[in-house]
């Protein structure tokens, strides 16, 4: 009889299958690569006003640090016009501390003389009644004088209140709404200002942000038409890698997820962020077509690298993606 019967075989060969088994169960599996690219999301910086490019401070390939210069437009015009309004609001600002202030001290010396006039004539009024009104007790002269000069105190007295509340109100500010209405003129010349300001501001353009600079569109002296950028830049923050993972393997995923991504010519992989995944299936895009995968339905996902990175990754480089 031989060592080794039909049924010992067969026990053989379904422990080895069995033991394989649980060697492949017990391994783990390797990650798969997932095809992509870079993108990157550029920053076209304009002015919101056209003019001649005077200064182009920036070329292609700078590294910029946020609040950089990056160019000049010419000013002329925004340069006067910012001129004539602050011109403006310092007479209107002199005009409402004037009608605070009500009338002007030599305007009061004026009233305050005639004042003074007025009530020495009215001293000299009040003894004449006095005395014509002795000498009609006496039958000296007639009624009608002594008519006569009460009604000349009378108005002589009345003169002199007159000039006495003259005197008071100069001596108070103007009106209030005489106030309120050189307010409103201060400012509204204080927003003219401003806004001038702004416009003269528009003519320099800094940048807001660190990044590379991608290209310039114009050179110096020519015209640019307001909204035209003049300087495409690209910020660290705005570089990303997008590849395809399959339909059956996209459950698996979840936006902050972990991966790697190698490139020609990267010195070690470098690491990204899961940011975005997309909700609808898409076919292969040609861009990473392949026989392999021409018939898959796919899902494109956004990946991020950190700020430090993002300079190692340029667009359009296309990458592999391993998830962690």
């Amino acid at each position: 009889m031989n060592a080794f019967s039909p049924s010992h075989l067969q026990v053989a060969r379904r422990t080895a299958f069995i033991a394989l088994l649980v060697l492949a169960g017990c391994g783990d599996p390797t990650p798969p690569d997932y095809q992509g690219y870079v993108e990157g999301e550029y920053v076209h910086v304009a002015s919101p006003i056209g003019g001649r490019l005077d200064r182009l401070a920036v070329k292609r390939g700078d590294t910029i640090a946020a609040g950089a210069p990056l160019f000049a437009l010419e000013a002329a015009n925004e340069s006067a016009a910012q001129r004539q309004a602050q011109e403006q609001l310092r007479a209107v600002e002199a005009q409402l501390a004037d009608v605070r202030q009500g009338k002007r001290a030599p305007e009061l010396d004026v009233t305050r003389a005639r004042l003074a006039e007025a009530r020495a004539d009215a001293q000299k009024s009040a003894t004449r009644l006095t005395r014509d009104e002795a000498q009609f007790r006496v039958g000296g002269i007639a009624r009608q004088q002594v008519d006569d000069a009460r009604a000349a105190h009378e108005a002589n007295l009345a003169h002199v209140r007159s000039l006495e509340s003259e005197v008071q109100v100069g001596e108070l500010p103007s009106r209030s709404d005489q106030i309120r209405a050189q307010a409103a003129q201060v400012a509204a010349s204080r927003a003219a200002l401003e806004q001038a300001q702004w416009k003269l501001d528009q003519k320099t353009v800094k940048s807001t942000r660190e990044g590379r600079v991608v290209d310039t569109l114009y050179r110096e002296g020519e015209f640019v038409r307001e909204g035209n950028p003049v300087v495409r830049m690209l910020p660290p923050a705005n570089v990303k890698v997008r590849f395809f993972v399959p339909q059956a393997q996209v459950g698996a995923l979840a936006v902050g997820r972990e991966a790697r991504v190698r490139c020609d010519g990267c010195a070690a992989a470098i690491p990204v962020t899961v940011s975005f995944i997309a909700t609808d299936a898409e076919y292969t895009p040609p861009i990473i077509y392949s026989n392999e995968t021409r018939a898959k339905l796919v899902f494109m996902v956004e990946a991020r690298p950190s700020l430090a990175d993002a300079p190692k990754l340029r667009p359009g480089q296309p990458v592999s993606v391993k998830l962690q």
